[in-house]
Formats: structure tokens, C-alpha cells, sequence
């Protein structure tokens, strides 16, 4: 039994204690996240949709343990307190490409009070390709393309799509103690790639896939008649062999593929930024000076990749973006219809009406 007010604390008691304040206050809407890490994201989504009627304040679903991840903030009775005024911000992991085939899936698509990434978590937005030539830039203040880092993850992403496809049946056949993500992500993975010759790592990639599939084609010959119309599904749900990337494990992407893969293309920038300032300084002292300061003036990678906020054109977020727009715009329209005075049963009487009813001993005030 709930011994405390703040036990009780729903979306109801939020809206109750919304309409509570004057007219001109806005109105608060609490936005529960998974962790410490996803606050800052969370908090630059709803940013845009402030203005001088609501504001968001983003939470962890507990102040009295450190819980983390998706269950912690769903679970917990959390998801059946949700509402206009509490909502829930969450990774889709894999839930969303299972399509109601567990508790968290059919939740998470299905609740007009859930939120989430469509990709597989904020990592991968923070990965997203056409964005990190900038991650470069901010990290090394040097704007030369070594490598066509969108033209890479393309072609990664087009040669690991089919063993994605499998992880996915899989994932949604119960067979993910045969196929686990973590063996997906070590497959996918490299540790070193040498950045004028990223074709070598990638055909490396390439034969580690395909001796896989040969593996589970051989093992799972029921999924023969279910693979492809798998494929043509999770195109419909915007997953394309050309963006397969941001869909699979976000610490695998980031840790073991983005981050081996920005690290060297950056310490040749700043080996060529080095070199441009010994060549143009006038004198030793010039030089180390000039050095030092840009030497200062530097990121690592992994910082400026979770600082990226040059995802916002990707199609996935655009669809998170609408739905935030659909429970904004139907919030206003329950509230102006809360708002709006009810009719009379009666019709209002007319000036004559009025005169009609009036006592003629009335007038007899003298």
C-alpha cells in the first residue's frame, strides 16, 4: 500500500494539478527517460514543441534507487499511470521491428503515451552518417574529407542487411539463444580499418556474413517460406538495406564500428593540421604556440559523437517528431473541449421574456 502522496502520482493528479494554476501558467508535462544519458537527448527533442502554454520536464522514473533501461520505466505500474501530462521517452531496441510479438512491442507501438526512437537507441542517431563529417570537424577544427563516410555505411549497411533480417526472425521466433544480438554485433564489428582502403574491411565483413548465413540457412530451414516477406515487412516499417546501421545495437555501432572508424580518419586531420602550422610558422616560438593552442583546442571523437545533434533530417526521427506533434495537437483539442462552457438545458430567457416573469408588485418599491 502506498504510504506517500508522490506514490500516488499519475497523469490525472498532474492534470489535476494543472488546472489548479492560474490561466496564464503553463501547463507541466513530465517526460520519464531510461537513464542519465538520455536526458540530454530527450530534453533537445521536446525543446522544440515549449512554447508559452506547456513546458516538459525530463525525469527518471525513480528518486529512490538507480534503475536503469526500458523495463524500469514501463514496468513499475509506471506505464498505467501514463497519460497527457506523464509521459514515457524510451529506446525501441528491438521491440519496435518485433511488432507485438512480446508485452514491451505491443506497448511500446501501440501507447499513445510512449515514445520512442525507432532506432534501435540514441546511439545510432548520434551515428547518423551524413552527420558525421562534422563529428570530424568538431573534434579536429579540420574540414578535409579523407573518406566518404556515408558512401562506408551505406555499403556496410547493404552487406550486413540480410544477416539483420535473420537476427530479426530470430528475435521474433524465439530462437535469439541461437542467433543473440551480441554474436550479430561481433560479426558486424571491426577494430581497425586502414581509412585509404576501407574496401578491405568491408569484404572482411562480407565473408564473416555470408559463412553465417550459409550457418543458419542450414540450421533453420523452416524460415525458408518466412524470410522474405520478413524483408518486405521491415521495409515498410522504414528499415532499407541502405540504413540498416541504425537499427542494429546502439553500443555495438557506436563502440565497435563508428569509433574505430572515426578515430584514425582524425588523427590523420590532425597530423595534416600539425603539419600546415610547422610549414607556416615564422619561427619556434610561433610554432609551439600554435601548436599548443590547437592542441587544446581539440575533442576526442567518442565526446563530439555524444554531443551530435545532426540527426534531425533522418527519416526515423521525423516520424518521432510527428507523433509528438499528433499527442500535442490532440492534447489541445481535449482540453478546449474541457474548457468550453457546457450548453444549458434550457435555452437562456430573452430581454421580454424576463420582463414577462417579472411580479407587477415588483415595480412597488415606493
Amino acid at each position: 500500500m502506498a504510504k506517500r502522496l508522490s506514490e500516488h502520482l499519475n497523469s490525472l493528479y498532474l492534470g489535476a494539478a494543472n488546472r489548479m494554476r492560474s490561466k496564464t501558467a503553463r501547463k507541466k508535462i513530465i517526460a520519464y527517460v531510461e537513464s542519465y544519458d538520455d536526458v540530454f537527448f530527450w530534453r533537445m527533442v521536446l525543446d522544440e514543441f515549449e512554447n508559452d502554454r506547456r513546458y516538459f520536464e525530463v525525469m527518471l522514473p525513480s528518486r529512490t534507487n538507480l534503475g536503469k533501461g526500458k523495463k524500469i520505466v514501463l514496468m513499475n505500474q509506471l506505464g498505467k499511470q501514463l497519460g497527457t501530462d506523464m509521459i514515457a521517452c524510451v529506446d525501441a531496441d528491438y521491440d519496435y521491428l518485433l511488432q507485438d510479438t512480446n508485452y514491451t512491442s505491443r506497448l511500446i507501438n501501440h501507447s499513445p503515451y510512449i515514445f520512442h526512437t525507432y532506432v534501435y537507441a540514441i546511439e545510432n542517431y548520434q551515428c547518423y552518417a551524413e552527420s558525421l563529417h562534422s563529428v570530424c570537424v568538431m573534434a579536429t577544427l579540420n574540414d578535409h574529407r579523407i573518406i566518404d563516410l556515408e558512401s562506408f555505411l551505406t555499403e556496410f549497411s547493404k552487406i550486413i542487411w540480410p544477416l539483420f533480417v535473420w537476427s530479426i526472425w530470430a528475435y521474433r521466433n524465439n530462437f535469439y539463444r541461437d542467433f543473440t544480438m551480441t554474436e550479430f554485433g561481433n560479426i558486424v564489428s571491426f577494430s581497425e580499418i586502414n581509412v585509404y582502403h576501407p574496401e578491405h574491411t568491408l569484404e572482411a565483413i562480407r565473408k564473416r556474413v555470408n559463412r553465417k548465413i550459409g550457418y543458419l540457412q542450414n540450421h533453420f530451414p523452416q524460415a525458408k517460406g518466412a524470410y522474405e516477406p520478413l524483408k518486405e515487412e521491415l521495409i515498410k516499417l522504414g528499415v532499407t538495406p541502405e540504413t540498416t546501421y541504425l537499427y542494429m545495437q546502439g553500443h555495438t555501432l557506436f563502440e565497435n564500428i563508428i569509433c574505430p572508424l572515426l578515430n584514425p580518419v582524425c588523427t590523420l586531420l590532425r597530423k595534416e593540421r600539425e603539419r600546415e602550422i610547422r610549414n607556416l610558422a615564422e619561427h619556434e616560438t610561433q610554432m609551439q604556440n600554435e601548436l599548443s593552442c590547437y592542441q587544446h583546442s581539440q575533442s576526442t571523437v567518442e565526446s563530439m559523437l555524444r554531443k551530435n545533434i545532426n540527426f534531425k533530417s533522418a527519416p526515423p526521427y521525423q516520424r518521432l517528431r510527428q507523433d509528438l506533434i499528433t499527442f500535442l495537437e490532440n492534447d489541445e483539442q481535449e482540453e478546449a473541449t474541457s474548457n468550453a462552457p457546457k450548453p444549458s438545458d434550457t435555452p437562456p430567457l430573452s430581454y421580454y421574456d424576463m420582463a414577462d416573469e417579472v411580479d407587477d408588485d415588483d415595480d412597488n418599491y415606493l
